[in-house]
């Protein structure tokens, strides 16, 4: 089966996308948007809607294969690509990848998202930007599924030599800003792990001493035991950087001692922590995240580390796993580009024995989401992130859906 024709159409994203650094540097929230100057390439406003890209190829069945270009929230960061321009995009693929994929056989994904991720866009000196690669991945993807009459769970297990026990992967929510009523709406849903928190700024959310971010955890704490108190999830903030900017990211003794007091908030439930510390650099990175496991380690506490900046490709995961520099790496899956890295990082960490977060991002899309809840059953990630949206009940909806229909399919055959 081959590729006829190669539709392009820009559309939106599931959520926004934010200028972190603008936001870590004082910008002032008013309303939903923020006031003040962009900082990082590609934003012309420090929050901007999030857009897609949508790659269509017509097969030569008739039918149609989809794949979803998106970044993730804060594009231009700790090593990321720019925020997706979907109108600049379109152009950059009209002319690179719309020629390279058509005629092309479909029949397996693997070996064309290796060749995928050698394109290159010559009038800016790169490869094609990592969005791009998302979702052509997707749509060969879902394509080579559609040629064998499979999931693309299944398809991901028959190219990647995997046998799934076909079964519910973890599901990760994450709250935005609206960090108490959205809490009660994973509680009542059942979420395995929340509420993820959106902890980005110091004074407001983490405190001098840390002492409102404890507050905020004793709050999730109680709120589960008051709502549901048969529930055992676990609690799990992103803080992005903050305890590094308050503790000192080149103390992590200092910040182990915080740690100590959050575990014993948190407590009964299993805590994590991701993003404790941005060191500015990937080498810098690596090397603190090794301290301060180190220095857990010698305090005796369980709460678990979750790396995310500055491990942004699959090269850079196996360099985490390798290291052991945390417990569990979540795998962006906009920034690894081609969606088998995502898969090839799963694996990796399993081999390794790190814990993998099959993560991503709330600017995606609902079509992004789904093709990401069949990677996870077929690849048994320890945990996935609801997404796209902030809302909470329509990205658990999603991906939850998505695998419960994935394993029925499977599971009937």
């Amino acid at each position: 089966m081959t590729i006829e024709d190669v539709i392009l159409v820009p559309g939106d994203g599931g959520f926004y996308c934010d200028d972190q650094r603008a936001i870590r540097e004082g910008a002032v929230r008013d309303g939903l948007v923020y006031v003040g100057d962009p900082i990082t390439e590609g934003f012309s406003r420090i929050r901007m809607p999030a857009e897609c890209l949508t790659v269509l190829l017509r097969l030569s069945d008739g039918c149609t294969a989809r794949g979803d270009a998106v970044s993730v929230t804060y594009g231009g960061v700790a090593g990321r690509d720019p925020r997706l321009d979907a109108s600049q995009q379109c152009d950059v693929a009209s002319r690179i990848l719309g020629p390279w994929l058509l005629g092309r056989d479909v029949e397996r994904f693997r070996p064309l998202c290796d060749e995928l991720e050698l394109l290159t866009d010559s009038s800016a000196g790169r490869p094609l930007h990592r969005a791009l690669q998302y979702g052509a991945s997707q749509a060969l993807m879902s394509a080579a599924a559609h040629a064998h009459r499979r999931t693309v769970a299944e398809q991901v297990a028959h190219e990647h030599g995997l046998s799934p026990r076909w079964q519910m992967t973890k599901v990760c929510c994450q709250c935005g800003e609206e960090r108490f009523e959205n809490v009660d709406k994973m509680i009542v849903r059942g979420a395995d792990v929340l509420p993820h928190g959106l902890i980005n700024h110091t004074e407001t959310l983490v405190g001098s001493d840390g002492s409102k971010l404890t507050q905020y955890v004793q709050w999730v704490r109680d709120r589960v035991r008051q709502l549901r108190p048969e529930a055992k999830p676990t609690l799990h903030f992103d803080v992005y950087g903050t305890l590094g900017l308050v503790f000192g990211w080149r103390e992590p003794g200092r910040i182990v001692a915080f740690l100590s007091k959050l575990q014993e908030a948190a407590e009964p439930f299993p805590l994590q922590i991701e993003g404790a510390i941005d060191a500015g650099s990937a080498a810098a990175q690596l090397d603190a995240f090794i301290r301060l496991r180190e220095a857990r380690d010698r305090a005796g506490l369980t709460v678990r580390f979750i790396a995310d900046e500055w491990c942004n490709t699959l090269e850079d995961v196996k360099r985490y796993a390798a290291a052991q520099a945390a417990d569990m790496i979540q795998i962006k899956t906009p920034d690894l580009g081609s969606l088998h890295r995502s898969i090839e990082a799963v694996l990796a960490c399993k081999a390794s024995g790190m814990g993998s977060y099959l993560g991503g991002s709330c600017a995606e899309t609902e079509w992004s989401a789904q093709l990401c809840a069949q990677v996870a059953v077929a690849t048994e990630p320890d945990q996935m992130l609801a997404k796209p949206g902030m809302g909470v009940d329509e990205g658990l909806m999603i991906v939850r859906n998505a695998m419960a229909q994935t394993i029925a399919l499977a599971r009937s055959r």
